[in-house]
């Protein structure tokens, strides 16, 4: 009997299809180029690229943008016998309106925890409650956009806003006590300008165009503690000015990071299988509006 062939999963937020793809023996342009020949898609005759593809891996949403992601994403499935499956989405299109058919295998388009009648709109409880009497009485007459922002992303990005981001505290070099932000959906591990200023990582006279004003700057590899395991990675210069340090995908897989989806202060590394001490932090501006951390 012959073996099956190596099959993908693929769905859009309009329908769902296989494609068959040797992860091991084709490479990330071949996975590009088979999604962008594929008839009878809504994306047919655009080019598949960065931007258009994730995947799902402990319980989290991850990016297939380049070929470090795409070692990664072989090195999560390599033990699995399930086909691999990806969620396909042009960047620069919108979701499809609300009257129209939504794959509900789509990522995007899942029920939302708790919903009573399955809609991607249903939010929890607490999400509504921080709407305004003005805001409620407004909802049911919404075109699905809000300032030029889909509805449900709008929504979403509110929600978590809410119940604030992840920190934990930890060394990094010599410098001990830093709140850092816990967010995979950063790629590396990076320090704000004012604090790599402020601890020696770059000199006290960095000026625009030097130190990372022309793009990322690497600044080595660091040390950094977390709990009571070190372990070294590259740190990047980055203009992010609301957390001193920010520990991206990098610092996850490093150290294997389990969140839990029911409670995000529930962090264990399985490396060590210690559990971190973690705070959310809801940050506002000074109108006191939330302040979402993307």
């Amino acid at each position: 009997m012959a073996a099956s062939p190596p099959i993908i999963s693929v769905h859009t937020p309009a329908a769902s299809f296989a494609i068959v793809h040797n992860t091991t023996q084709e490479t990330l342009t071949e996975l590009f180029n088979k999604l962008s020949r594929k008839h009878n898609t809504e994306f047919y005759g655009k080019r598949v690229g960065p931007g258009w593809l994730k995947y799902e891996w402990n319980d989290t949403i991850w990016s297939l943008d380049d070929d470090s992601d795409y070692t990664i994403f072989n090195w999560r499935n390599k033990d699995s016998s399930a086909p691999n499956t990806l969620h396909l989405r042009d960047p620069n299109a919108p979701l499809p309106a609300e009257s129209s058919y939504r794959n509900p295998a789509f990522y995007l388009h899942r029920p939302a925890a708790g919903s009573v009648d399955g809609s991607v709109r249903a939010a929890s409880p607490r999400a509504n409650s921080m709407r305004s009497k003005k805001s409620t009485k407004s909802h049911g007459k919404s075109t699905g956009v809000v300032n030029g922002v889909m509805k449900h992303k709008k929504e979403f990005d509110d929600f978590h806003s809410a119940n604030g981001v992840r920190t934990i505290v930890g060394t990094i070099g010599p410098v001990d006590d830093v709140r850092m932000l816990l967010k995979a959906g950063y790629r590396h591990v990076y320090i704000s300008r004012k604090f790599a200023m402020r601890h020696g990582f770059i000199p006290e006279d960095a000026a625009p165009g030097h130190y990372g004003y022309g793009g990322l700057v690497n600044l080595g590899k660091w040390p950094i503690t977390v709990g009571k395991t070190k372990t070294t990675h590259t740190v990047y210069l980055s203009e992010e000015s609301h957390f001193d340090v920010v520990l991206g995908r990098a610092f996850h897989e490093k150290r294997i990071i389990k969140l839990n989806p029911v409670d995000p202060t529930d962090i264990v590394c399985l490396d060590t299988g210690e559990k971190l001490e973690c705070e959310l932090v809801i940050l506002k501006d000074g109108k006191g509006e939330i302040v979402t951390v993307t």
